[in-house]
């Protein structure tokens, strides 16, 4: 059909046909749903046997918190999962030495970058949706809103975004995949790990401030929240509760100032597309490693002469 060859080119078809029709496709969603789905019937185990459930039922307040245990744990799975699919898109076809056949086709190297991309993030994507079930049985005792459930997995999508980008970059700078996986792993536990600790040390210190020098005028936001505010986790808490974005940028509620200054997850939205954006433009230019200059006309010439030389024969 038309509409299919102008939305799927030949790399976006192949990638698609090799993970969504393998067995270990298959298996892994059974195992991640089956993951999920224990995680949840223990959550309300323990909810019931700590009293929660003392009445026969569990009431709307017990069921957000299990939504929010679970949404929380998807996302360190997201955060180990997607690193492994798409950190080895490029070393991977230069492994097996076919790379430079892929580059040779007619496709671009943004077409190449963007659909290996897509792939390997649509397979994940795939397993996020397959856990709605999982989710609904938070919705069987209220609590949680449909709009609720939409956000977090938009920016589940988000997040697999990011951390997709990060591995498609490394993949294209380090020729083994190996390395690649390792520096995508590194830098997402920087983004997951790092800047909380770095929070809570900031906000230790600004807190010791504030006692020690025993100042009546206190600020009415710190600049701290701004640190956690690059924190999936930090972001995806302040969509379930509005309210934690004063908390952490310790808002002095007054006249002049009314609330934090950006929502966490407003922030985590803003400065993660200009990252996404510049390391796709990375990978998309040194996919194609071409000198500057006059090595860039040689190799032209080079192309043009050996081209010349296939026709003549």
């Amino acid at each position: 059909m038309n509409w299919r060859r102008k939305l799927i080119n030949p790399v976006m078809d192949k990638e698609f046909r090799l993970r969504m029709r393998s067995s270990r496709s298959a298996i892994t969603v059974f195992i991640y749903v089956l993951v999920m789905g224990l995680l949840a019937m223990g959550i309300i185990y323990v909810m019931m046997s700590s009293g929660a459930g003392s009445s026969g039922r569990i009431d709307p307040s017990t069921s957000r918190v299990m939504f929010y245990a679970l949404s929380i744990a998807q996302l360190v799975l997201i955060a180990f999962m997607t690193p492994a699919l798409t950190a080895g898109v490029i070393s991977g076809e230069r492994e097996k030495q076919t790379l430079n056949m892929l580059l040779t086709t007619q496709q671009s190297s943004s077409t190449i970058i963007l659909s290996k991309l897509v792939s390997s993030l649509s397979f994940m994507t795939l397993v996020i949706l397959a856990t709605l079930p999982v989710y609904s049985i938070a919705f069987l005792y209220g609590g949680v809103a449909p709009k609720q459930l939409i956000s977090v997995f938009l920016f589940y999508l988000f997040i697999m975004l990011l951390l997709g980008s990060l591995g498609v970059l490394f993949s294209t700078l380090f020729k083994r995949t190996m390395v690649a996986v390792i520096m995508t792993y590194g830098v997402g536990l920087v983004i997951f790990l790092v800047t909380g600790i770095v929070y809570l040390f900031a906000m230790g210190v600004v807190q010791a401030n504030y006692y020690v020098s025993g100042t009546t005028t206190v600020p009415d936001h710190s600049w701290i929240g701004f640190i956690l505010g690059l924190n999936p986790a930090g972001a995806l808490i302040s969509i379930f509760e509005p309210s934690f974005s004063d908390t952490v940028f310790l808002t002095r509620w007054s006249g002049q100032q009314k609330g934090a200054p950006i929502q966490l997850w407003q922030q985590f939205l803003l400065v993660y597309s200009v990252v996404i954006v510049l390391v796709l433009w990375l990978a998309i230019r040194y996919i194609r490693p071409v000198k500057r200059g006059r090595g860039k006309k040689r190799l032209q010439a080079g192309w043009e002469a050996q081209e010349s030389e296939q026709t003549e024969k």
